[in-house]
């Protein structure tokens, strides 16, 4: 028997199946909000304070003003939620805060809501994927970097329209470029190349979003002695490195084996994620 679900709209529990949006949802019509993806690991949620860091920040460039509860009382929810659903390993949340009410492009009023999800996933720690992914460049759209590329908006059509290319080319992830054709990042994942004890990743001046497994990742490395360059990243860059990984929060790391005719491997990124593991876990 499937164990119900639950969520949390506005601090009320219903049933994951149950309608709670209208037609006049502005993060439906508009894409006008926020959200955050965070890791469960033992029932636990991780890098909370940093997720909420980001979650105010992204608040504040909307132009929202909080919602109507603290961000303690807001963990409690989410803490809450994750028993509720009966996650006692690992899990993923998502908190999606939105703009409520009447208007078009301009909103009528300033009113806030928020919905927490909740659901378990197979793995508990972070585990390296057995078979290197294969990827390549999507070069149809470019990313303009800006305040707002750095965080997480539920505007997100140049991802959706890079993943159709992904599906239609058969590959597992793409590189998305920007305006001077750098790396910026993949679907949902930052970028890592790794040559001669040194990790480069793509700036946030290049438009990549500000990750927190980005954040970790390069603590990690440094406590390692490996050295991190964070800047522009080429494709000429590509073919260079010995190996090259992506970072997000669900996933921590993927590891990848081909991008065209270029091969990788992986043994620092193995060591690399041991550490990681050892800090979250």
């Amino acid at each position: 028997m499937i164990e119900k679900r639950y969520i949390n709209y506005d601090g009320f529990l219903y049933e994951e199946e149950e309608k709670v949006f209208t037609i006049d949802n502005r993060a439906f019509k508009y894409g006008d909000a926020v959200f955050e993806t965070i890791r469960v690991i033992n029932g636990v949620p991780v890098f909370v304070k940093d997720h909420f860091a980001r979650l105010k920040k992204g608040m504040d460039l909307l132009r929202m003003n909080a919602i109507p509860l603290t961000f303690e009382e807001l963990h409690e929810k989410i803490v809450h939620l994750i028993k509720k659903n009966n996650i006692k390993k690992g899990g993923r949340v998502r908190i999606t805060v939105f703009r409520v009410g009447e208007g078009l492009y301009t909103p009528k009023n300033d009113t806030k809501s928020y919905v927490i999800e909740a659901i378990p996933i197979s793995k508990n720690l972070y585990v390296l994927n057995k078979k290197g992914l294969s990827i390549d460049l999507y070069t149809d759209i470019r990313i303009h970097p800006t305040v707002l590329t750095q965080i997480k908006t539920t505007n997100k059509i140049p991802n959706v329209l890079t993943g159709i290319y992904k599906t239609e080319n058969n590959l597992d992830d793409c590189l998305m470029v920007n305006q001077n054709n750098h790396i910026v990042e993949a679907i949902s994942s930052n970028v890592f190349l790794y040559k001669n004890n040194t990790l480069y990743t793509p700036s946030l001046s290049e438009g990549c979003i500000d990750g927190i497994t980005r954040k970790h990742i390069i603590e990690v490395a440094q406590a390692m002695g490996i050295n991190v360059i964070e800047g522009a990243v080429t494709g000429s860059m590509l073919l260079q490195a010995d190996e090259l990984f992506l970072t997000n929060s669900i996933a921590g790391i993927k590891w990848v084996a081909h991008y065209r005719s270029k091969q990788y491997t992986n043994e620092a990124t193995i060591e690399i994620l041991k550490k990681f593991n050892e800090v979250v876990s």
